[in-house]
């Protein structure tokens, strides 16, 4: 059936009784029969859909609880693979709406390996064919990069045996749209209808760098321009009534100062004002009424203006409902995009609603933050909440609106923290370590908002996420830290290097020098023949191909898994080392020979490969193992090296009583497309698993918010059992709850050490 012959909506909450639809997912159906459904009185309460990218049956479907798209939209959503980035995208729109501006030749931005690149659209459209079980496929732009990011990408325009674009070979990227930002200015053009603007409205207008107030007399359009023509209550000559022509983007529906004040301002603001109402501070995120709605945006200035006694903020406004970039009659008070920035009385602002509390019916508002949290200047003592127990977990941290919640991109840092800390104490020590005291107030808000209450009541608000990000830019770290997604490594490696000083984590031996950092990215050579690793292999195999070994057991071992950006992974599946042996990869300490057990002495690189051996492990032996092992013919040419033996060691031959370094696995960050979640194991059993997702779902609209859910995933200990092979057979599709992502979509692996903890 053709793509124009349907109607179709995104699921925005997840039907009860179909498992493998979700919050995100695309249906449709035939217009002639939603026409001929919707003309009943009353309309039916549920439509029957087909699921896109599934086979054409019918499902019974709540109809409130799916909203429709245009074709144009479906083109560009399809292109997400993931149904939480997928909502995201939709219910926030802004990228969705620039991307319906982007044509071929425009300029662009795109994001690949993390990295914003330079390029030429040449293509938009389909990778893939239309089929009957999905008649719209998602569509994506080819890019050509240019300048310095020439040969940096992956294509010469050429998909699969497809050429859609003809380019240099690794100068073209295909993306979808949520990757892609426009090098110009977009193009804004209002209309009546989006400012709601109605006859007699009073509006505020600003002219001439001052605000004036009034009724609208008329809503015009002149030359394609949109117009209001306002009834002023006083013009220029002070007289009342006065009529003016003003340009909608200058009007504002409501009053937003005492009438008739100007805003005029002479003297610029003190450099860090700290004034506090309500508990709102510099970086507070807030709301203000505008006519019959609000609006939202980040306090970036407070101060006095002459002529007036309120205190008055400038505002950063999410939208572009505001006056300015952050000037008034040329002086500047601070800087955002143009048509953002709003001035008011502080006292008309309020906490943003949208982050909602932890009451039992998620509908009370949240609280303003104390006084203490936000001036960052708080004395009071850190006092510590331990990691969740087994039935903790159980008790206090499963279901919907527990975790951490999800706001404005942050789901690396909310899966980050969640996995540090929620049950486990590894890296505890950061959080009571001595800093400095520009430093102490990003420590205090990691513990006090951020740890304890998750540690104590199972969930922390999206607030104090953004306040730690907003301390973090505040820091000069990053100037996206509350906008844009990061890497996960990225954020661990400024909280623990740049803030807190934290000692590294790893300390790795390469040729007699020894090298610290706080994780550590697995690299293969070519001819690895790995197929269906697990995380042992893969951290063998890598520390072969570089030469390293580790000078000591570390306490807590970050791991980046193979894998090229957030987009291309180099397995297709990851089998869990749910326990890491280390032994055999310390530089120095006691080994066993593996073939007889005995005080191992040499070690041979070259039999790391030899398919007779075990698949896991470097290859030690003794003396007497390792003559015969190397008197073969196809191993004479191999160079076994003496190993370091302890001097307690010396002349011990049966070291069978040697324990072996093993480190525990207790939390993996995965990534599909560009959501992060994550998988903790929080008991001993193999079934105390549970799956945290910062943004699983969201409550309205743009003023809505995100929640956040906690899942147990016992299916996980199902697989863990299994066997290789028996691995190998399930399709990722067919695997049961969550456990695809788990085994699929693995970004970076959390093991420790329960002994070397107790000395970090």
């Amino acid at each position: 059936m053709a793509s124009t012959e349907n109607v179709y909506f995104i699921l925005t909450k997840k039907p009860e009784r179909i498992s493998f639809a979700k919050a995100g997912s695309i249906v449709y159906m035939p217009e002639n029969k939603y026409i001929s459904e919707m003309k009943k009185s009353p309309p039916p309460l549920k439509l029957r859909m087909c699921l896109m990218n599934y086979s054409r049956i019918d499902y019974d479907l709540e109809a409130n609880d799916m909203e429709q798209l245009c074709v144009e939209e479906v083109e560009l959503l399809q292109a997400l693979p993931d149904e939480a980035e997928r909502l995201r995208c939709f219910r926030e729109r802004h990228d969705l709406q620039a991307a319906m501006q982007l044509a071929i030749g425009t300029e662009v931005t795109v994001e690949e390996a993390g990295k914003k690149r330079r390029g030429i659209i040449h293509y938009i459209g389909p990778l893939k064919k239309a089929s009957i079980s999905c008649p719209i496929p998602g569509y994506f732009f080819g890019i050509e990069l240019q300048g310095p990011d020439r040969g940096k990408g992956y294509w010469d325009g050429t998909y699969g045996v497809e050429r859609y674009f003809k380019c240099d070979k690794n100068c073209g990227v295909f993306t979808p749209f949520n990757r892609v930002s426009s090098l110009l200015p977009p193009v804004h053009k209002p209309s009546l209808q989006s400012e709601r603007l109605e006859l007699g409205d009073r509006v505020t207008c600003f002219i001439d760098d001052k605000f004036r107030y009034g009724m609208v007399l008329d809503l015009l359009e002149i030359g394609g321009q949109c117009f209001v023509q306002i009834s002023t209550d006083k013009d220029e000559s002070g007289k009342t009534g006065g009529e003016v022509r003003v340009p909608l983007e200058a009007v504002i529906k409501g009053e937003l100062i005492a009438e008739g004040e100007s805003m005029d301002v002479d003297t610029p603001p003190e450099a860090d004002t700290d004034y506090l109402y309500m508990g709102l501070s510099l970086n507070s995120m807030v709301e203000v009424t505008l006519g019959e709605g609000n609006t939202y945006g980040i306090i970036r200035w407070i101060g006095k203006l002459p002529d007036r006694s309120e205190t008055m903020v400038g505002l950063e406004l999410d939208e572009n409902k505001g006056v300015s970039d952050g000037t008034f009659k040329g002086q500047r008070y601070f800087k955002c995009p143009v048509k953002r920035a709003l001035f008011v009385k502080l006292s008309s602002c309020r906490p943003d609603s949208r982050f909602q509390s932890t009451s039992s019916n998620h509908n009370e508002k949240m609280q303003p933050e104390d006084t203490v949290d936000q001036t960052d200047h708080s004395t009071a003592e850190l006092q510590t909440v331990p990691p969740m127990s087994t039935e903790q977990v159980k008790q206090l941290l499963t279901g919907r609106m527990k975790g951490i919640q999800g706001h404005c991109n942050s789901c690396y840092m909310d899966a980050a923290l969640f996995s540090l800390f929620s049950c486990s104490s590894v890296l505890d020590s950061m959080l009571f370590k001595s800093t400095t005291p520009q430093d102490a107030p990003i420590q205090r808000t990691l513990l006090n908002d951020i740890v304890n209450p998750l540690r104590s009541n199972g969930f922390v608000e999206g607030r104090h996420i953004m306040k730690l990000r907003q301390q973090l830019q505040k820091h000069g770290y990053s100037q996206s830290f509350t906008t844009d997604e990061k890497d996960p490594e990225e954020f661990l490696s400024v909280i623990m290097h740049h803030i807190l000083a934290l000692d590294p984590l790893l300390k790795l031996s390469a040729a007699g020098k020894v090298q610290e950092s706080y994780c550590y990215q697995i690299f293969l050579d070519q001819n690895h023949r790995l197929v269906l690793p697990t995380v042992q292999q893969l951290l063998e195999h890598s520390f072969h191909s570089a030469g390293l070994k580790l000078a000591e057991v570390p306490s807590c071992l970050i791991l980046q898994m193979p894998r090229f950006g957030k987009k291309f992974k180099m397995f297709d599946k990851i089998i869990p080392s749910l326990e890491l042996d280390v032994t055999d990869l310390l530089s120095e300490g006691p080994q066993q020979c593996m073939l007889c057990g005995t005080l191992a002495q040499v070690e041979c690189v070259d039999c790391f490969k030899d398919p007779l051996f075990s698949p896991t492990g470097f290859k030690v032996f003794c003396e007497k193992c390792s003559k015969q092992v190397h008197s073969h013919p196809q191993r004479r040419s191999h160079k076994p090296a003496s190993l370091e033996i302890p001097k307690g060691y010396v002349g011990r031959k049966n070291p069978h009583t040697m324990i072996r370094d093993k480190m525990e696995l207790f939390a993996v960050l995965c990534i599909e497309t560009s959501h992060y979640v994550s998988f903790v194991k929080y008991g001993p059993n193999t079934e105390d698993w549970i799956f945290f997702d910062s943004m699983a779902d969201r409550q309205g609209e743009m003023d809505g918010y995100n929640i956040p859910e906690v899942q147990p995933c016992p299916e996980v200990g199902e697989y863990l059992e299994m066997s290789p092979s028996e691995l190998a057979n399930q399709a990722p599709r067919d695997m049961k709850g969550v456990a695809k992502r788990l085994f699929c979509d693995a970004y970076m692996y959390l093991y420790q050490s329960t002994t070397m903890c107790l000395y970090r």
